[in-house]
């Protein structure tokens, strides 16, 4: 490592993963003041005599701008292939800024003109600015750092995603700029990291494997290389990438349908797919969009909810730097299956601890459970797909396969975002009758136990033991 790797990274791929996170965590905090606006303001024909969170036209509008947003990011991710081959991975950086600046001026614009169709179309361009970082920035972290660093530096991407995501959050707190006057502020904040990648970013090289592998521009790969290693030679890396320049010219550029009908690219395909959806599907997004909300469910205030919610943010940066060491160290497939399975746990223990939020101590309960929840996440889960995808491919594959994977964790993205908060009306609206059975169930299974564990302790003391196992 050394200052100039590090300025290209913090360029990248710290400005790039700003707009990825900030975007995602910056409308949990002032729900109830978006809704409460969407309600009076921006629709017709929704019902004032009720609260705004429980109007089905506001929650049906609200989860479509917060799933937008990954309609955008699917649609990024579509483009990240191409982008990176036509354009480069720097170029394409700078130009996506475009579309943040674009975006920001209709979300900051929604309010004057009571237009929830603004609010959504800047979402979308936004989203679309997200997933091409998702794609461009690891490729770019990928190809610029030395082998033995790669995993690490691979990793803070999703760490400046956990800090961005904590960021919005704080910003989103009552006191600061999450109230009627300020949310249109809030959602413009983009810009400004958007303004410093577009000075700072010119200022680095374009990833030398991209010169030397598509452009075959040799000269210029090596002074790119020298300018990112300082003072340390690099001709065993310009070796390397001159191998890997020759396998290229046997091989032609992969495609789409060559990724899917080549055995050799499916399983890795596999791989990275797998992981993707069970990045999403394991519910993490539904935490980040709606965490104020279902702690609020689980009988907190608002003003309580709003600070568990920065508690599981900080959590979230706290476990994602750690994980930047023990990427290294543990592996990746060992952080990958400690993560879900510690994510499993706390899944099934909040969804029975839910059943009892009478008692304020349970309410304290699901609020550990959410917060470990999200610190398995961040041990691995969070951070391995976004560079697992770039080291399971070589350069001829590796565009076609970014732009595979991120838009398959996109659209697992939406499905989480636009169902969510449907599916939990609809479900509280049945729950009493289902939650009174339940519990009754649970109790009577637990008494069940007791009286088995106790009539064997009787029976034969030696074997009890074994027998409750």
């Amino acid at each position: 490592m050394n200052m100039r790797l590090a300025f290209a990274i913090l360029s990248s791929a710290c400005w790039s993963a700003f707009q990825h996170g900030y975007n995602t965590g910056v409308i949990n905090a002032p729900q109830a003041v978006l809704s409460k606006w969407l309600q009076m303001e921006a629709l017709t024909g929704t019902n004032a005599t009720i609260d705004a969170k429980d109007d089905p036209k506001v929650t049906t509008v609200y989860s479509v701008t917060v799933s937008i947003y990954c309609v955008g990011g699917m649609i990024g991710g579509i483009l990240t292939g191409f982008i990176a081959d036509r354009f480069g991975r720097k170029l394409g950086l700078l130009l996506n800024n475009g579309l943040v600046f674009l975006g920001a001026a209709f979300e900051g614009c929604s309010k004057v003109a009571n237009s929830a169709e603004l609010l959504i179309i800047g979402r979308l361009l936004i989203g679309i600015n997200s997933g091409l970082n998702a794609g461009l920035a690891p490729l770019y972290l990928a190809e610029i750092s030395p082998v033995s660093m790669r995993g690490s530096i691979g990793t803070v991407y999703q760490l400046v995603i956990t800090i961005t995501i904590l960021l919005s959050q704080v910003l989103g707190l009552k006191g600061v700029l999450g109230t009627e006057w300020g949310w249109p502020w809030l959602l413009a904040v983009t810009v400004i990291p958007a303004a410093i990648q577009c000075a700072t970013l010119p200022l680095c090289p374009e990833s030398p494997k991209y010169l030397l592998l598509n452009k075959g521009q040799e000269l210029h790969a090596q002074r790119a290389l020298n300018w990112l290693r300082g003072d340390v030679a690099v001709h065993g890396e310009m070796e390397e990438m001159h191998q890997e320049a020759e396998k290229n010219k046997v091989s032609k550029k992969v495609t789409f349908r060559e990724l899917i009908s080549n055995k050799q690219l499916r399983q890795p395909l596999t791989i990275a797919i797998v992981v993707m959806i069970a990045q999403q599907f394991s519910g993490i997004n539904a935490v980040i969009f709606f965490s104020t909300d279902i702690f609020e469910k689980a009988k907190l205030n608002e003003m309580q909810s709003q600070y568990a919610t920065l508690g599981m943010g900080a959590m979230n940066v706290v476990m994602t730097v750690i994980s930047l060491v023990l990427v290294e160290v543990a592996g990746r497939k060992t952080l990958l299956m400690t993560g879900f399975s510690g994510m499993i746990i706390c899944t099934v223990g909040l969804c029975i601890a839910s059943l009892y939020t009478d008692h304020m101590w349970v309410s304290y309960l699901c609020i550990a459970l959410v917060i470990l929840f999200v610190v398995t996440f961040a041990m691995g889960p969070g951070s391995i797909p976004w560079f697992l995808v770039t080291e399971l491919f070589n350069q001829s594959a590796r565009p076609a396969a970014s732009s595979v994977a991120v838009t398959v964790n996109w659209t697992a993205n939406f499905i989480v975002g636009l169902s969510f908060l449907p599916l939990s009306v609809s479900i509280l609206a049945h729950a009493c009758d289902s939650v009174r059975g339940t519990k009754e169930i649970l109790a009577y299974v637990f008494f069940q136990t007791m009286f088995y564990m106790y009539d064997k302790f009787h029976q034969d003391p030696l074997s009890c033991s074994g027998d409750i196992l």
